[in-house]
């Protein structure tokens, strides 16, 4: 009898909290598993089906039959109506894009992609329904930011290990290395750990920065703080390796949000949040000036190298900034992990001198790479840049057919830089495009890069989350897409002045400016597609509404 007894108790155990521990499993998982490959759902498209994937649809499963069983209220949820809407807009805008505009060619290669793309944001937005379900007690909350904290840990470690030990990355920054090829970084390529590329990464630390920033800020001194600052400085230099200059500046911004509403709960108030936003900006500034390469981004960006030449030129320039001729050779990933050539994909490096003289480049291009035009007589063979490989590919090489010519930029590259420009001259505009199409409901999910509406394109992005949003499902869905995250924001200020503990303020504030981050990175990535960023801001907004929910619940008694 007591046999059966213990395991009916481990059974009633198990089903009360199995969904918590495989939402904190998901929470830790996500951001540290490599984007590894595991199904081609789509022939020759860079989206591929992943582990977490399946780990997701399993918790899913978990999920739905706890809401089946009426263990979980699926209905007591602030965000479900916002969240039908938007769903329910996006599905009215593949319709749209099928039989009105047909910006969606009536075949199944077309209209899967679309579904696909339709299907990941229900993926990414079920999240937080499990996250917000899940969370019981204050206690289980403290156990994720736990939780988190020793991922962030993890990721940073991971990070410099990259940078400076040689690593493995695994990036689908183009489709054939979203096959999974194993590459390592060298000296002057931003590191991405294990999210698809660097500007993720970066979007990723930006949210997370401000959490643990608020902690260290507002808890009072002690073996708890000290840990937060810890994780904090960990991964704030890991933010500075990735080199993304959007995400340092959403960093300083959500800074500055999470200070102001820190300050509304101290004496002195002006005070305390000047003094404490003037440490931390000036920590920033000084770590970002001396360590990586982000303030040579920075300098490059506002053409302050062209400053050397003038009074103080030297001081900004060279002393702090740390410009230098022969430091002037900084590349991106794309640029610096080439192996294979795909006419989708970025042009491999020609491995030969080129004693010809060299023509004028945009300033953030270093390699004069020519383009290739298709012929039927002409073979090139490029070698790929093999030592970066250590597995069996290292004595294969990367093989195209063309004639080389001249890569020609337009005149926005020699102004903003290439990369730039390619959201200004092409991204930006086809997304405009998209919105003009059908203003109220866009051109559909997976359409912005078409040239023509039959083409199938390779890989998705826009650049900009907003002219995405506006573009694919026009403003109807960009309204009720962002009148979720701008809801959010409205529940979790007005519950501000109802909390008592330091510990959840801190972290409701927190989550506030990391927000405002991710709102900021918007403008120059598609950073609510990002699968790992995503994932955990879904899950993250889960937790933050589940310990509101207990607030309010706990004052009313």
């Amino acid at each position: 009898m007591k046999g059966k007894k213990s395991i009916s108790e481990l059974g009633k155990w198990l089903d009360e909290r199995i969904l918590f521990y495989l939402s904190a499993f998901l929470l830790f998982f996500i951001p540290l598993y490599p984007k590894w490959p595991l199904i081609e759902i789509l022939p020759g498209y860079i989206v591929r089906i992943r582990l977490e994937d399946f780990l997701v649809a399993f918790v899913l499963l978990i999920w739905l039959i706890q809401v089946v069983r009426k263990k979980i209220n699926f209905f007591n949820n602030p965000l479900l109506l916002p969240i039908g809407f938007y769903l329910l807009i996006g599905f009215f805008s593949i319709l749209s894009a099928l039989f009105i505009t047909k910006t969606i060619p009536f075949q199944l290669i077309h209209i899967g992609k679309t579904f696909l793309h339709y299907l990941r944001r229900i993926e990414y937005l079920s999240l937080f329904f499990v996250f917000y379900t899940t969370i019981k007690d204050l206690k289980q909350v403290k156990k994720m930011i736990i939780i988190l904290s020793f991922t962030l840990i993890i990721l940073s470690f991971y990070g410099f290990g990259q940078k400076y030990l040689g690593w493995p990355v695994y990036s689908t920054m183009n489709r054939e290395f979203a096959k999974g090829w194993r590459l390592i970084l060298t000296e002057y390529a931003r590191v991405p750990a294990t999210f698809a590329g660097h500007y993720d990464l970066a979007a990723y630390l930006a949210f997370f920065l401000i959490i643990f920033l608020s902690f260290v800020l507002f808890l009072k001194r002690g073996i708890q703080k000290l840990f937060f600052f810890g994780v904090f400085l960990l991964a704030f230099l890991l933010l500075i390796l990735t080199a993304s200059r959007t995400s340092f500046i959403a960093y300083l911004l959500g800074t500055s949000v999470a200070v102001y509403f820190l300050s509304l709960r101290v004496e002195k108030k002006i005070i305390w949040g000047l003094s404490r936003w003037f440490a931390v900006v000036t920590f920033s500034l000084l770590v970002m000036f001396n360590f990586g390469d982000l303030s040579e981004r920075f300098a490059n960006f506002f053409k302050l190298n062209l400053l050397k030449n003038y009074f103080f030129g030297y001081l900004i320039g060279e002393k702090i900034f740390g410009i230098k001729e022969e430091n002037l050779k900084y590349i991106t990933l794309n640029q610096d992990l080439k192996l294979v050539y795909s006419r989708s994909d970025a042009p491999p490096e020609v491995l030969k001198e080129d004693h010809e003289q060299k023509r004028k480049l945009p300033a953030d291009v270093y390699e004069d790479i020519p383009d290739y035009i298709s012929t039927p007589s002409s073979t090139a063979t490029l070698a790929g840049e093999l030592a970066l490989v250590k597995n069996k590919q290292e004595d294969k090489e990367a093989t195209m057919t063309g004639t080389a010519v001249p890569r020609r930029y337009s005149e926005t590259a020699f102004v903003v830089g290439l990369s730039s420009a390619i959201r200004f001259d092409a991204l930006w505009p086809m997304a405009i495009k998209g919105f003009l199409r059908n203003p109220l409901l866009g051109s559909g999910y997976a359409t912005l890069n078409k040239l023509q509406l039959s083409d199938f394109t390779e890989a998705e992005s826009t650049d900009n989350d907003y002219l995405r949003a506006l573009g694919e499902t026009g403003l109807l869905g960009f309204l009720t897409f962002y009148g979720i995250i701008f809801f959010i924001l409205r529940i979790a200020i007005s519950s501000l002045k109802k909390i008592k503990s330091q510990f959840f303020y801190a972290f409701t504030v927190g989550v506030i400016g990391g927000i405002i981050t991710l709102l900021i990175n918007a403008t120059y990535i598609d950073v609510f597609e990002a699968s790992k960023v995503a994932f955990s801001f879904w899950a993250m907004v889960g937790i933050l509404l589940a310990f509101l929910k207990l607030q309010t619940k706990k004052s009313d008694d």
